[in-house]
């Protein structure tokens, strides 16, 4: 069902944990499955220094979580923003069509990260040129979960 790397990334994850005074901090969850993820990062000269991610739920949720705090690491905003579920899900050799949802899950928790650090830095027309303006908490888009 998984491929080796999503079970690489499941059983030994990397970036696990928080950053306390994370510049940015973005959060997503699907209630109907129970996958809940947060990714933290640390961004100096517009570049992500350091990422880390808490995720409660599947495999496929842990290993989407640790492959984009991989794939973001190191990246400029800009590049990091260009990581998408078909990213995510093509760096683990795949997924199964119902855990799809996960891996946007990931990528949509680094997007309100960043949309969260360029909030506070009070960035808001580059939020508004990125199409991050419209990003909050509430507005979160459910994915049904088929397990």
């Amino acid at each position: 069902m998984y491929s080796e790397k999503v079970m690489e990334h499941f059983r030994n994850p990397r970036n696990v944990g928080v950053i306390e005074d994370a510049d940015g901090v973005g959060t997503v969850g699907n209630p109907v499955c129970g996958d809940m993820m947060t990714i933290y990062i640390k961004v100096k000269d517009d570049k992500i220094v350091d990422i880390k991610f808490q995720t409660f739920g599947c495999a496929a949720a842990i290993a989407t979580s640790s492959m984009a705090t991989e794939l973001a690491k190191g990246k400029t905003l800009e590049e990091a923003l260009k990581i998408t579920k078909k990213t995510v899900a093509e760096a683990l050799g795949g997924l199964p069509p119902q855990k799809m949802h996960c891996s946007n899950l990931a990528a949509e928790a680094l997007k309100r990260a960043i949309a969260d650090y360029l909030k506070k830095q009070g960035r808001i027309d580059e939020l508004k040129r990125l199409g991050l303006d419209k990003l909050s908490e509430e507005e979160h888009e459910e994915e049904v979960c088929e397990v």
